[in-house]
């Protein structure tokens, strides 16, 4: 309860002070890499939504009620790929803004995503067992690059 109190007034806060502090004036390339990261966050933020409706046993109900382990289409790579929309955001926002408070409070806000990552994989863990401590051991938790090294499963068909 309070790290979700915690997470919502950093990650909040930080959105807030990004608004009222973005400076236009500043250096655009900083500032478009900011949009870059914001945007890659956006991707993140998505697919889960569809992973889930497809593969989460879901009919009629939030995805986020699903009965399944999902460890296809994005959750191949990242397993929670949700937070690390929230930790990119957390980056991108100061380089839009290069102000303190912005910075001050995405780290802040970092900081709670990676600690709600171990609460939910307590709660996996409770409901989906060994399964999930299959997946934990396959799956990195948040670094996405190292995912899709390591995955096993292809990125492309092949061509014939």
């Amino acid at each position: 309860m309070l790290s979700s109190i915690l997470w919502t007034l950093t990650a909040g806060g930080q959105v807030v002070a990004a608004w009222f502090l973005y400076n236009p004036t500043a250096s655009s390339v900083r500032i478009n890499w900011g949009w870059v990261i914001i945007f890659i966050s956006g991707i993140f933020g998505w697919l889960p939504i569809f992973a889930f409706r497809s593969k989460g046993r879901i009919q009629g109900r939030s995805y986020i009620d699903t009965t399944a382990l999902v460890d296809t289409g994005i959750y191949q790579f990242v397993r929670h790929p949700q937070y690390l929309a929230g930790v990119l955001i957390n980056i991108g926002a100061p380089f839009i803004t290069w102000h303190w408070l912005v910075i001050l409070l995405g780290v802040l806000s970092a900081i709670m995503y990676y600690w709600n990552t171990f609460i939910e994989e307590e709660q996996n863990l409770e409901k989906f067992g060994g399964a999930y401590r299959n997946y934990q051991q396959r799956v990195p938790r948040l670094n996405f690059l190292l995912g899709i090294v390591s995955s096993e499963a292809p990125l492309h068909r092949p061509i014939h």
